[in-house]
């Protein structure tokens, strides 16, 4: 079982594409900036993207959505 839950993101983001795309741009952060919002040993995770949304599901990113009209 994959961690954390894809149902349990998706109350955090309202579309699995958003979802995609904030933790692609998160994790691309990480690999150029070598920047972690947690320690090391507290990610389940290996790769950066899995590690991008365990900070989306523990509340470290926040997802902003600009209304344009």
């Amino acid at each position: 079982m994959l961690y954390p839950s894809i149902d349990k993101l998706l109350t955090i983001v309202d579309s699995k594409y958003k979802l995609v795309h904030v933790a692609a741009i998160r994790s691309k952060q990480m690999l150029e900036n070598h920047h972690f919002q947690m320690a090391e040993s507290e990610y389940k995770n290996k790769r950066t993207i899995g590690r991008a949304l365990e900070e989306l599901d523990k509340g470290l990113i926040k997802v902003i959505v600009h209304n344009e009209k």
